[in-house]
């Protein structure tokens, strides 16, 4: 399908430097007025003004723009989309004051999902997720990372990410599958954590590669899941069978973290909201990419928000997600998340753009395919309804895309 796009009001391209953005970069977004598109068997041709565009290009297909912002398509580079029960009696609980921590540590949390995944089958799991992915593609999200981890045993886990590979091959957007074994220890092995991790390093992880299910391992570090000496055994023998690396780091305390995401030399290192400033420090002389999640932090009732006016002022590269799961942060949309970084993390709006789709791009390492509206690139576009980017995250609780389109094509339309 070839396209024109025309008459943007503002076309946010974020040409910009090739590579994630930190400091002054971050806020630079590379605007074109009255700006156009052309794409051509899914990527995109031209990038212009509409004077130009439209004097050397020509289609029977052309979306005008006028009064729109045309950018490019969310990547969400942090999500749970796959389990079987919502848990809204936990955001009750949250509400009557209890932490989340109180809440895992009684049975509830990440522990409460996982019966149900290792009873529920591939296709119950499967048309569960796709409503799921769905409703963030409408809320405009093209790129999508998710992870497994509500399975915790080697069949379960299995499950999950035979779904995520089947939701990347059925969806219209690209998802990137993540095996996280390590998010808690069931309760069968909440006493006997050494067997567990040698379950994860024996059988789990060699048995995931073998099966070509994940690109990345994640595992959750904090004091009350998984400490630093168990983090580094087991994502040292990730690394060892060829995974790449991923972190929930820091999240609630300063146990070091994204020290650890920078000695083993992580993609990314996400939460932070803990973060020490030696930790930023050395993530950024390592070259991780800090992803943060306020939209976790908002659901759990907490004040914690990541220091990332710190991180982006240091040269610390950050993107965002939505971290969307069952339990501490059930939100399917990068455009409340982008409110949130504004508000709560006091980032301008420039730099949460950039933290959406260009610098998330990078911590998925599919900057070279997505994230920025550039030649030979991947059309993934956002036609959104809304006079200017800064009203993106002003107007917020509602939906301001008009158009998805993904390589090329019109995927959904409001």
């Amino acid at each position: 399908m070839n396209i024109l796009i025309t008459n943007a009001r503002q076309l946010i391209t974020l040409k910009g430097p090739a590579k994630a953005r930190a400091g002054k970069e971050a806020d630079e977004l590379f605007i074109i007025e009255n700006g156009a598109v052309a794409i051509k068997d899914e990527k995109i041709l031209a990038v212009g003004t509409t004077e130009e565009i439209k004097a050397n290009y020509i289609s029977d297909i052309i979306i005008d723009a006028s009064k729109k912002v045309v950018m490019p398509g969310f990547v969400d580079p942090h999500t749970h989309p796959v389990f079987v029960n919502t848990r809204e009696n936990e955001f009750e609980m949250r509400i009557k004051g209890k932490s989340y921590v109180e809440i895992s540590q009684s049975g509830g949390g990440i522990r409460s999902s996982i019966e149900a995944v290792r009873k529920a089958s591939e296709d119950e799991l499967y048309e569960l997720a796709e409503k799921r992915v769905w409703r963030m593609i409408t809320n405009g999200t093209t790129t999508l990372e998710a992870k497994s981890g509500y399975g915790l045993s080697t069949e379960s886990e299995i499950k999950m990410l035979k779904v995520i590979k089947r939701l990347n091959k059925n969806l219209p957007i690209d998802i990137i599958s993540t095996f996280l074994g390590a998010h808690e220890f069931p309760t069968e092995y909440k006493d006997n954590h050494e067997e567990y991790i040698r379950i994860l390093k024996e059988e789990m992880m060699p048995e995931v590669k073998k099966q070509d299910l994940a690109e990345y391992c994640d595992i959750f570090t904090e004091e009350h899941v998984y400490n630093i000496e168990q983090s580094r055994d087991i994502l040292n023998q990730a690394r060892e069978l060829g995974f790449k690396i991923r972190m929930h780091a820091d999240e609630i305390e300063p146990i070091g973290g994204a020290e650890l995401a920078a000695e083993v030399e992580a993609i990314s290192a996400d939460h932070l909201g803990a973060a020490s400033d030696a930790g930023i420090a050395a993530m950024k002389e390592a070259g991780v990419i800090a992803i943060l999640l306020p939209g976790t932090i908002f659901s759990l009732g907490m004040k914690s928000y990541a220091r990332a006016r710190a991180m982006i002022d240091s040269g610390l590269p950050v993107a965002l997600a939505t971290d969307f799961n069952p339990g501490s942060c059930n939100c399917d949309s990068m455009q409340f998340i982008i409110t949130l970084a504004c508000l709560q993390m006091k980032m301008t709006v420039a730099e949460a753009i950039t933290a959406a789709t260009i610098n998330a791009a990078y911590s998925l390492e599919m900057e070279d395919k997505v994230g920025s509206l550039e030649i030979g690139k991947q059309a993934d576009i956002l036609i959104m309804d809304m006079p200017s980017y800064k009203f993106l995250p002003y107007h917020f609780g509602s939906n301001n895309v008009q158009t998805v389109i993904k390589n090329g094509e019109v995927i959904w339309s409001n």
